[in-house]
């Protein structure tokens, strides 16, 4: 029985990746293709829907630490995952004012590359039971890179969309009401902005011990 519930686990944790890497894969060609043949300003409109699709395919992987599927801790996909749902959904879809700056592409471009190499690690890891030396070096190294300017473009784009949040007044609850209980979208933006000055430097030396440690078990192996 054991035998078998593995193997669902290998079949599902497979098909689950591989079909992430295809959304990202797909937001990058449209973001590259764009950026080229457009300008950044249209580079949202063309990978509205795939972004949104692959992004919040993410959200499982916080249920998967949650059961034991995976051996990622939650305390760190939950920060990461949430930042990255936060900024999809609730400033890219939320205020439409931010859609045509340049830091979308960066933002775009620094989350895609990353992620079809993190599933495709993932997806060959379950599908085969290994992954070739050279995607793991680019698994965990890509992100020296990448991770920097996918946090600048988060902050600078939260940043930007902070007086259409003021104006616009959008999703604030205000008193009186039946819960006895307010809140301001605005302040809640500025606290989530507070949030990356402790939480940045502690995932990226999360990710360069995750890397030591990855990197140094494939030396031995």
């Amino acid at each position: 029985m054991a035998g078998f519930l593995s193997t669902v686990k290998r079949i599902y944790l497979s098909i689950y990746n591989w079909a992430v890497f295809c959304g990202w894969i797909q937001v990058l060609y449209l973001a590259l293709k764009t950026l080229n043949e457009s300008g950044h300003e249209k580079v949202y409109d063309a990978v509205e829907r795939p972004l949104q699709l692959a992004q919040t395919a993410a959200v499982m992987e916080i249920l998967h630490g949650l059961v034991g599927l995976v051996r990622s801790p939650v305390s760190a996909t939950l920060p990461q995952i949430g930042s990255r749902i936060y900024v999809t959904w609730g400033i890219l879809w939320s205020f439409p004012e931010t859609r045509t700056h340049w830091l979308v592409s960066s933002l775009v471009i620094s989350w895609s590359i990353t992620e079809t190499v993190r599933y495709s690690f993932f997806g060959m890891k379950e599908a085969l039971g290994f992954a070739p030396s050279w995607l793991l070096w680019l698994r965990y190294s890509t992100f020296l890179i990448l991770y920097p300017t996918g946090i600048t473009s988060e902050v600078g784009l939260i940043y930007i969309a902070l007086p259409y949040i003021k104006r616009s007044d959008k999703y604030c609850l205000r008193m009186p009401n039946t819960w006895n209980f307010s809140f301001d979208y605005f302040y809640a933006s500025i606290l989530a902005l507070g949030i990356y000055v402790p939480g940045s430097p502690h995932m990226y030396q999360y990710m360069i011990g995750q890397r030591k440690k990855a990197l140094s078990k494939s030396k031995r192996e």
